[in-house]
Parts: C-alpha cells; sequence; structure tokens
C-alpha cells in the first residue's frame, strides 16, 4: 500500500484530502506544520507528499530544501492557494514534482496522486539558473517526464494570459521543446537543453538551446514544413523510413507564433509572441 503524508495547516483541508485518498485504498499521514511534517519524514517511509506552501514553524519550501539532504525521498505536490512566480520558481528550485494552485478538485487530486506515484524514473532536477518572474532560466534534462513537468509548471507562469494566446504559446513551446529534447539531446537524461522565458510587458519570448550539433531544414523532407505546395508529401517520407505519424511540429509552429528565429547551426530557437 502506497504512503502519503499530507501536510497542510489548514483543518479542513487537511481532513479533506485525507478522506479522498483513503478512500483510494492509500495509507494516509498527516502533519498541521512543515515541523510536524520534517520529522515524520525522518522517521518513516512515504511514497509522496502533499505539501502546502505557507505553514507554520517551518514552510513547505522549507521542508522541501530539508529533503534534498535525504538520501532517498518521496515525490512532493506542492499545494498552495499562493500561485505568484516566485513561489513557483522556488517549487522548481527544490525539485517539487509538481505544483498546483489550491483549490484543486476531487478527480483532478486522485489523478494527479496515481500519475506521480505510477512514474518510476529518477531523473535529474531542473536546474535553476535565474528565476525572475520577467527572466526565467532553466537547465532541463533531455528526458521526457523533465519535459512534461517543465511544461506544467511553465503554463502556470502564464496564467495572466489571454487563453488563446496561452494556448498558441504552449503549443509552439512544446513543439519545439520536443525537438530539441528528442533531436537535440537523443533522449539522453544526462544532456541539458537550456530554456529561457523573457516577460515583456508587449510579448512574450522563449529561447531554447539544444545540445545538439543542430540541422538543416533541406534534411527535413520528412517534414510538412518542407512540402509546403505538397502538405501531404512528407507522410510518404516518413513511412518509407518507418519514422511515426506526425510531422507538422514546425508548422504549427510558424502558425502560432509572430516570430521565429534560428541561430546559424540552427541548435538554438527562439519565438515571439507580441501581446497587444
Amino acid at each position: 500500500m502506497k504512503r502519503i503524508l499530507v501536510a497542510d495547516d489548514d483543518r479542513t483541508t487537511r481532513l479533506w484530502l485525507s478522506q479522498i485518498l483513503r478512500a483510494e485504498k492509500f495509507a494516509v499521514s498527516t502533519a498541521s506544520d512543515g515541523r510536524a511534517a520534517w520529522k515524520q519524514l525522518q522517521k518513516k517511509k512515504f511514497d509522496l507528499v502533499l505539501l502546502d506552501v505557507w505553514m507554520p514553524r517551518m514552510n513547505g519550501l522549507e521542508v522541501l530544501a530539508a529533503m534534498r539532504g535525504m538520501k532517498s525521498h518521496p515525490k512532493v505536490i506542492v499545494l498552495t492557494s499562493d500561485d505568484t512566480p516566485g513561489t513557483l520558481l522556488s517549487s522548481i528550485r527544490e525539485q517539487a514534482h509538481h505544483h498546483v494552485t489550491k483549490p484543486i478538485g476531487r478527480d483532478e487530486l486522485v489523478s494527479l496522486v496515481r500519475e506521480s506515484l505510477a512514474k518510476k524514473t529518477r531523473v535529474p532536477p531542473i536546474e535553476v539558473i535565474s528565476a525572475r518572474p520577467e527572466w526565467v532560466e532553466l537547465l532541463v534534462p533531455c528526458s521526457l517526464e523533465a519535459a512534461e513537468r517543465l511544461e506544467t509548471f511553465l503554463m502556470q507562469l502564464d496564467t495572466g494570459l489571454p487563453e488563446d494566446v496561452r494556448f498558441a504559446v504552449g503549443q509552439a513551446f512544446h513543439e519545439l521543446l520536443m525537438n530539441a529534447i528528442e533531436w537535440g539531446g537523443k533522449l539522453d537524461p544526462k544532456r541539458r537543453v537550456r530554456i529561457s522565458h523573457l516577460r515583456a510587458k508587449r510579448m512574450l519570448l522563449y529561447r531554447i538551446a539544444d545540445p545538439g550539433s543542430g540541422f538543416r531544414f533541406t534534411d527535413l523532407d520528412h517534414a510538412a514544413i518542407a512540402h509546403s505546395d505538397e502538405p501531404t508529401k512528407h507522410g510518404q517520407i516518413r513511412e518509407q523510413k518507418g519514422l511515426r505519424p506526425g510531422g507538422f511540429g514546425l508548422l504549427l509552429v510558424k502558425a502560432n507564433v509572430d516570430e521565429l528565429l534560428y541561430n546559424e547551426a540552427q541548435n538554438e530557437v527562439v519565438f515571439v509572441k507580441y501581446l497587444d
């Protein structure tokens, strides 16, 4: 039976979370402040911690920082009503598995807990280079799990944007990030992709630099962007090469952003979305 620690200073929230998780057949312990949570973590082995940020005696971020010194520690889902960029980025820096803004629905909670527990892989942490809200810079391991975690975090950084802008930016970022991790980083977690997220008054800018040697557009005969006059031709080429269906990524990116720029080697890309 999986063991979960629920640490939240709000008694009603703590009881609600515990009841839901026990109904799902998890073994649940609780703590009403950070120091009590830390003591339990030192004495017992847990598979997952649901951790509030602003608790008395020792806040959730301090608990996270203390956990980094443990030889083996559980995954952590940060649950908080504080959705400011500073708190979000601190969660990333301290290696939280997920960061969720309260309130959270029952089905979403259960799904997130089961998903987090199901993942067995341990990848190197996402490293925070800059944590200023207007300039976020990260080093991300080239793994699909790290990419998924990063997208979850960065989507929350853009919560103040109109929904259509968030969708366009999210889709463009996903395509370029996956290209960088899969093709540039060869899905090797020891290699890193450097991500920059810059937010100005009238624009949003992303820069993605991968560890690969780059590419040439003339070599992308398996991508739709190389056949703008025959949009289905690349599908035949992908089939001949034994590649999975797809190849529309760069076309989607160009349709969703206002500027798309590559360096000479084409292992670094910048895209801009204007906010006016």
